[in-house]
């Protein structure tokens, strides 16, 4: 399975707080997969899939899903029972990700997976997974309508209820297409988190602000980038 690297040339796994979604805060094993099939203007994890930029070689290693998990348990320690698989895009990985997840789940974590949405989840996959952390992206993310928006995969997300999805606000104009989305989905407002971009303690803080009172408005939850307030870019926190 194609992993990230961290900057010490070490695979992206690693025991930290969930910063996003539903579960943030929640103390978690992290598992960074590389490749994705979009390109969003503002991803700070360009490392995982922008090989015009990043060497593909020194930014990514291969390891099996058994090795994966073992390492995942062993980083976690015992009182950590819950493990995100985040990326890049996991669901472009289904194979190894389905022995992966079995063996998470025999190590006795719950999962939450974290997709772009465009891609439907094969059912054994789906069997394995508590919790999907579904982050639709809108027109700001800089990828063509016909990329980003999968119909069918979000149909099939929207129809599991433990599917949140979560938008990355860049501005007010975004509102109005995460109406869009989340109306013809039929998805329920507490299922919908509205997250700012931003790469600072600055500029998620000020949109924050007024990203609040929309969500009040609009029944939904206001999130936020957690790791990001606590430890900047570091990587692998």
């Amino acid at each position: 399975m194609l992993l990230s690297r961290m900057s010490s040339g070490a695979p992206e796994i690693f025991a930290t707080v969930q910063g996003e979604g539903l579960t943030s805060g929640l103390p978690s094993v992290l598992i960074r997969t590389a490749e994705c099939n979009l390109k969003c203007t503002w991803c700070d994890t360009r490392y995982t899939w922008d090989w015009a930029t990043h060497d593909r070689g020194a930014h990514t290693t291969e390891l099996a899903p058994g090795d994966i998990a073992a390492r995942a348990a062993a980083i976690a320690g015992p009182a950590v029972r819950n493990a995100v698989v985040t990326g890049g895009e996991p669901l472009l990985q289904q194979d190894e990700l389905t022995s992966l997840l079995g063996s998470l789940r025999a190590a006795g974590f719950t999962i939450e997976i974290e997709t772009n949405g465009t891609v439907q989840p094969a059912a054994a996959v789906a069997a394995l997974v508590g919790q999907w952390n579904v982050s639709p992206k809108l027109a700001s993310s800089g990828n063509p309508l016909r990329a980003r928006h999968r119909p069918a995969a979000l149909e099939w997300f929207a129809g599991r209820p433990a599917a949140t999805f979560k938008f990355v606000v860049v501005g007010p104009e975004d509102l109005s297409e995460v109406t869009e989305v989340v109306t013809a989905l039929g998805v329920p407002p507490r299922r919908v988190v509205l997250m700012p971009e931003g790469v600072d303690t600055t500029a998620l803080l000020e949109r924050s602000r007024w990203l609040a009172d929309e969500c009040r408005a609009r029944g939904y939850r206001l999130g936020t980038r957690l790791h990001v307030l606590l430890w900047g870019s570091e990587r692998g926190r």
